[in-house]
This record gives structure tokens, sequence and C-alpha cells, in this order.
């Protein structure tokens, strides 16, 4: 902890903020027809505010076999074409996944084959590209990579983009961490850097991370951001999750989870790394919980810091 502590101090250059790729995971209401076209435009006056170039609509999730019902997303033409009046150059993906320890089997081929499936009927509705959310995936798991490859011929030109678990952020704690939940809670950075080289985007999840101080978790955004930034190419997009929701498991986290703590974090790791690096951002998570203050940390914090 005192590692991560000292790595969330400095001052971040002024440099080291957003440059217009940032993201934003959207929720299922979108889709299932709770939202409106005024709803999409009043997401949109705010949007324009922001540095937000992509936004992951939840689309799914899959079923146990992989098939992906068309009941999932009823009005996701409408609100295509309601984005594409309001939002033009806000790209918008199919956010899809499905729990993969006990749901859905992704080591089975049949199960991948109806995963592939359905993203090609919802990418033909007019979404931009496919943005993946499989949870837990293990370090090493040649069956997401051979995912990803398939999935690369159906989106094409469009987007490819996923989800990631956080990377190993010292020696020896990623065996300790399986060991003790049963799963990866961390990839290796080898791992990462395939699944980087497959897909356009790779979205951190560094969030969860059960670190009780801000600084702590301050330093934890920084020693991620460090690493990524480290072996992502410059041609690919990384995206540092930062926490806009408020209900974590453990009762310490709500503090030293924030917004401004993951922007910060974003900023030093940056600063350290000694050059604008374009394709890099923060991915806000989620629309539905985020608050007034989350927004304004990300203002003041990331996009006019």
């Amino acid at each position: 902890m005192a590692t991560l502590t000292l790595q969330f101090t400095g001052t971040p250059a002024p440099w080291a903020k957003t440059t217009g790729h940032d993201a934003l995971w959207l929720g299922h209401a979108w889709v299932d027809g709770r939202k409106t076209h005024d709803d999409v435009r009043t997401l949109a006056a705010r949007l324009r505010k922001t540095g937000i170039k992509d936004v992951y609509l939840h689309s799914g999730p899959f079923d146990r076999d992989g098939t992906l019902p068309i009941e999932r997303y009823p009005r996701a033409v409408d609100l295509l074409k309601w984005w594409r009046e309001e939002l033009p150059k806000v790209r918008i993906s199919a956010w899809l996944g499905q729990k993969v320890d006990g749901t859905l089997d992704l080591d089975d081929a049949a199960s991948r084959q109806c995963v592939l499936d359905g993203a090609r009927a919802i990418m033909a509705l007019g979404f931009d590209g496919v943005h993946y959310n499989f949870e837990p995936i293990g370090d090493g798991d040649t069956e997401f990579l051979d995912l990803l490859t398939r999935t690369r011929v159906i989106v094409g030109d469009g987007l490819l983009s996923t989800s990631t678990p956080q990377i190993e952020p010292f020696p020896l704690v990623r065996p300790a961490a399986r060991a003790a939940l049963g799963h990866d809670k961390y990839w290796s950075s080898d791992y990462f850097r395939q699944v980087a080289n497959l897909t356009d985007q790779v979205a951190i999840m560094t969030y969860d991370s059960y670190l009780p101080f801000p600084a702590v978790y301050g330093g934890h955004v920084v020693r991620q951001s460090t690493l990524a930034l480290e072996l992502v190419p410059e041609e690919k997009t990384v995206l540092i999750g930062a926490p806009a929701y408020h209900d974590h498991a453990a009762p310490w986290a709500d503090e030293a989870e924030s917004v401004e703590n993951a922007a910060r974090g974003a900023r030093l790791a940056l600063t350290s790394y000694g050059k604008r690096r374009e394709r890099f951002g923060l991915a806000i998570y989620v629309d539905f919980a985020a608050t007034k203050e989350d927004w304004a940390e990300y203002d003041k914090f990331w996009f006019k810091p």
C-alpha cells in the first residue's frame, strides 16, 4: 500500500488530460423502451460538453447457450436513429456479455458460434461496433482470443472493444488473488497485450479494487495506467475505468473509488509517461448511476483540469 500511495503524489502536467477519446457505459433502459427521444436529447446536451467519443450500450446479456434473443433490444433501431440525429460524431457500440463462471461456457465451440451469430445480428441494425464484457475471463484463455479474432471479421471496419480485468500490478499478485477468489482478478501483462492486439480498444475495469483509502486507490490507477501505456500500441485506445457509481460491496470503497481519483491517477501516469498519448482516455461507469458530482469531477479533474 505504501508503494501505491507514493505513486499518487506529485503534480500532473497541464497537458495530461482528455484528448477527446473518452467513453461511457450506458444501461439497458436505452434499448428496452424506457428511454425516449427526449432522453437522448438530454443526454446529448451533456455529452457535447465532454471528450466522450464512444458509448457502450447494454444490449444483452447472452443466454446460457450463447444466443442473443432479439427481445433483449426491442427499441435498438429507434435508439440508433435518434442517436444519429443528436450525436452523429459519437460512436455507439453494442455492449454484450454474460457471466462465464457457471452460466455461459465460452470454452464450448457451439456457444461461441451462437455469440458470434448474435453479434452479427445486432451489428446488422447499424451499431458502430461490439463491446464485449465477459466475466471472469481467466488469464491465458485461448477461447476468448478465438472469439475476438472471429468477431473482427463480423465487425469489419467497425469498432471492436472489450472490458478487461486489471493488469497484475506486481509479481505474484495474480496467483495469490486467484487462490483467494477461485478465479483470476488480474491478467498477466502478456495476456493483456494479446487481447489489446486483437481489438481496437481495451477498457480496464479499474474499480471494485477493495483498496481502503483514496490515495491507495489513486496509486492503483496510476499503476494500471502506467502498465497499459507500456503494453498497448499507440494506434490502439486505452481506456481507464472511472467509477461513477456508489454501491460498492466494501463499505470504504465509495470514498476511496471516485471519478476524481481515477482522473488524477490517469493524469499522473500520463505525466510519468512523458508525452501526450492521443488514444488514451477515461471510461465512465455507468450512466444511470452517475451523479452531478461525478460529472463535475470528470469536468474539473479530466476534461478541463
